[in-house]
Formats: structure tokens, C-alpha cells, sequence
């Protein structure tokens, strides 16, 4: 397939490396422009490419922005077919870097904010694992240890293409359901960075109490920011983290 990534920090950058290892036709943008973007991301064959380029001739758009910057994404989409696939990884952090957005604090569902910003249908995926265990935990079929991945969406077509892609970069995708649903994935809840096998998912996302995400996921931003900083926040140390969010989330 043809895909376009919009966004070339942590999550970003394995998608572009794991997906054109997979075969497919890549191009990826980040804020600053194509020039910018490190060689490395492209090791397999992606093509650092401007935003407007990046979403033109492409069968799928991945966006893996901060999550406040989707109020700026839609006029990027104005041309896009309604056919092409979008597919987003952001999470809201209103106390670390998003600043509070009214509805979802008034508890509209993080995912149907967004596609009240792009004015059309999306996809979850890859939001409820962590940078450095996306990065670095990724496996063949079939093993035991392959940690799942929670897919929402609407549509069966934004739903088909996000599990194949999410198999393709080394998990197991589990079908979480509908958008409106999505919130059991989002951080503070059982399945958000806890590494899950597809057996232990189900239980997981039903688990999820809606009321107590935004406390456990400010109690979480809390301590990690106090123990790795601001700039190792993304890349704080996985076994760690897991046993931090199994311990509050779960």
C-alpha cells in the first residue's frame, strides 16, 4: 500500500521504518519540512516528503501528531478521497503538552474530537503502547509473548486495513470496537501501557472505568516526568514503565 505519516516523533518513526521494511510505499512529514527529518527513519526505503505531499496518491494516513494539533490537520484533507483510510495514534494530555480541550474534559470521547476536527471517519490504533515498546518488542505471528493492540474504529474498511498494518509492525491487533468505545483504550485505562496479550484484552478494555482515566493518567504523566524529565519522557525505560501502569491503570 500507499502511506503517508504526518508526524515523525517517537510512534512515527517506527511506523515509517517498520511498515516500508514491510513492503509498502511510504512517505512521512513532520512540522519542519522534509529537509529536516532524520536519515535514519528512512533506512527502508521511506521518503521524507512536505505535509501537503504526503497525503496526496496515498491509500492510507496515518497521523501521529500531538494530539491539540488535529484542530489544524483538516484543511490538509480537503482533497483527500473519502475512500482513503485515516488511521490516528495521539493521545490526549491536557497537563503535559495539550493544554485542556473543553470537550473532552466535558467528557466527549477523545477519538470523536478528532473526527470532529479532520470532518471525517478514522481509526485507533497504535495509541495504547508505548514508544519504546512499539519500538522494541515487535514479533513474529504466532508467539506466545506478542502483546496486543487495541484497534477502534466505525467503518469495517478503517477497521480491516489498521489490524493488518498493526500485525505488519509485530502485534497482535484485537478489535476493540466501535469509536465511541475507543475511550477504553485511551491512557488510565487497563489496556494503555500495560503490554497484554490478545487473551488478556477483552477483559482489559471491559475493565476500563471512564471516570477514573484523566486521575490515573495525571498521577502517571506525574511520576514519570518527575523520575526521566521532560526530555527522556518518551523514552523512559519500558519494564518500568509497564509496572507503573499496571500498578495504576490496572
Amino acid at each position: 500500500m500507499k502511506i503517508g505519516i504526518l508526524g515523525a516523533g517517537n510512534i512515527g518513526t517506527t511506523l515509517a521504518r517498520k511498515l516500508a521494511k514491510s513492503g509498502h510505499e511510504i512517505k512521512v512529514a513532520n512540522s519542519r519540512g522534509p529537509e529536516t527529518i532524520d536519515q535514519q527513519i528512512l533506512t527502508y526505503g521511506a521518503q521524507a516528503a512536505t505535509a501537503q505531499n504526503t497525503v496526496k496518491d496515498v491509500n492510507v494516513i496515518i497521523l501521529s501528531i500531538p494530539f491539540a494539533r488535529h484542530s489544524t490537520v483538516g484543511p490538509l484533507l480537503a482533497g483527500v478521497p473519502e475512500e482513503t483510510v485515516l488511521i490516528d495514534t495521539a493521545n490526549y494530555y491536557p497537563v503535559a503538552r495539550d493544554g485542556k480541550i473543553d470537550a473532552i474534559e466535558a467528557g466527549q470521547v477523545e477519538s470523536l474530537w478528532v473526527v470532529d476536527q479532520l470532518g471525517r471517519p478514522i481509526a485507533k490504533a497504535w495509541n495504547a503502547i508505548g514508544a519504546r515498546a512499539f519500538a522494541e518488542l515487535g514479533i513474529s505471528p504466532g508467539s506466545p509473548d506478542r502483546i496486543a493492540i487495541p484497534v477502534a474504529a466505525d467503518r469495517t474498511v478503517d477497521r480491516d486495513v489498521a489490524m493488518r498494518l498493526v500485525d505488519e509492525t509485530g502485534f497482535d491487533a484485537f478489535d476493540a470496537g466501535t469509536l465511541g468505545d475507543s475511550w477504553r483504550q485511551q491512557p488510565g485505562s487497563p489496556a494503555y501501557g500495560t503490554n497484554l496479550k490478545n487473551e488478556e484484552m477483552a477483559a482489559a478494555l471491559a475493565a476500563a472505568e471512564k471516570e477514573r482515566l484523566p486521575k490515573r493518567r495525571d498521577l502517571v504523566s506525574a511520576i514519570i516526568l518527575e523520575r526521566f524529565g521532560a526530555a527522556k519522557i518518551n523514552n523512559s525505560d519500558t519494564d518500568f514503565l509497564v509496572a507503573l501502569n499496571r500498578l495504576i491503570y490496572m
